[in-house]
């Protein structure tokens, strides 16, 4: 049983469809109405690195002097094997947003366009729909819900400002090894 667990466990996380979704909540958050786009592959990376791992987001939420209980994790989410970060090439960001974004805009979901050294990305009206969707899940709202809480605290800053927030705010991750699970 426990084996089978693991193997559903890591087939999931596998699964772009996973991450596309909680790519196009964070998109959604921070666009807002107004569908502004999202500044630089990086910035994405960081804040949906505080998305994808809430037990970082209570830490970074403390860094910035707010309550830890605004990210409102539940006790199961604390334990579960998404949970855990593992150290990627660039930090504890995947190395698969590349993949995931080029998904969005083969879907009809998200346009890309570069400024000068910059990649946008924006949702597009099926995009914004398909986000609208996820949230009619009672599964998905807690995410979004974080989503939200990122965009209000974090999502102003750049990727760079972003970047060097997450190096001070857990500096263990430098030091660490490729592949190495980051304990929070």
């Amino acid at each position: 049983m426990a084996l089978e667990l693991a193997r559903a466990l890591a087939a999931t996380e596998r699964d772009d469809n996973l991450h596309v979704a909680r790519l196009l909540l964070l998109l959604r958050a921070q666009s807002g109405d107004r569908r502004k786009p999202l500044d630089g592959l990086t910035k994405l990376a960081k804040l949906d690195f505080l998305l994808r791992y809430p037990n970082s987001l209570e830490r970074a939420l403390v860094a910035e002097g707010r309550e830890r209980d605004e990210a409102k994790i539940d006790d199961f989410e604390r334990t579960t094997i998404e949970s855990k970060m593992i150290r990627f090439r660039y930090g504890p960001w995947d190395h698969r947003y590349r993949r995931w974004v080029a998904l969005m805009v083969a879907k009809g979901l998200a346009a890309v366009w570069v400024k000068g050294k910059t990649v946008n990305i924006a949702l597009t009206d099926e995009g914004v729909s398909a986000a609208d969707q996820l949230l009619t899940s009672s599964a998905m709202k807690p995410v979004f819900g974080r989503a939200a809480l990122i965009s209000r605290h974090f999502g102003s800053k750049s990727g760079t400002a972003l970047k060097s927030f997450v190096y001070e705010t857990f500096p263990e991750l430098t030091d660490m090894k490729w592949g190495e699970e980051i304990l929070v």
